[in-house]
């Protein structure tokens, strides 16, 4: 079991990074779009593997995939959006195991437009959960 306060703090800097990253895309870019892409990537990675720590921490156990820690962070109230995270998930997947160049801008144009806020809002849950 990982540590939730450490985990979530991890998760906190990497949204930090993300809206660092966000600031600075100027929407031209292909090495500034790919960077917001990777950021966005370990963002939601870190995501889940917090919300993971913060269940098993509370004793919940057996949550082993983003698919399962996602639904029952929508069950127990810390996300809002349960198809939107979802729809996420997809977005990371597409932008871990295929390059496509249209579809790298319209994840940017999620990242920018859908997806950074509720990653910013759930760290912020998760910090006052998680005690600190």
């Amino acid at each position: 079991m990982s540590d939730p306060k450490r985990t979530c703090s991890n998760f906190a800097g990497a949204c930090d990074r993300l809206k660092e990253g966000i600031a600075q895309y100027d929407g031209v870019s292909a090495l500034l779009r790919d960077g917001l892409i990777q950021r966005f990537e370990f963002t939601f990675e870190l995501a889940w593997k917090a919300l993971k720590a913060v269940f098993e921490n509370e004793g919940l156990i057996g949550l082993h995939s983003p698919k399962s820690v996602l639904r029952e962070a929508f069950a127990a109230g810390l996300i809002d959006d349960e198809e939107l995270w979802l729809a996420m998930l997809d977005d990371r997947n597409a932008t871990v195991h295929i390059y496509n160049e249209q579809r790298a801008i319209e994840i940017s144009q999620h990242i920018l437009e859908k997806y950074a806020g509720p990653l910013g809002d759930l760290a912020e849950k998760l910090q006052q959960r998680a005690g600190y």
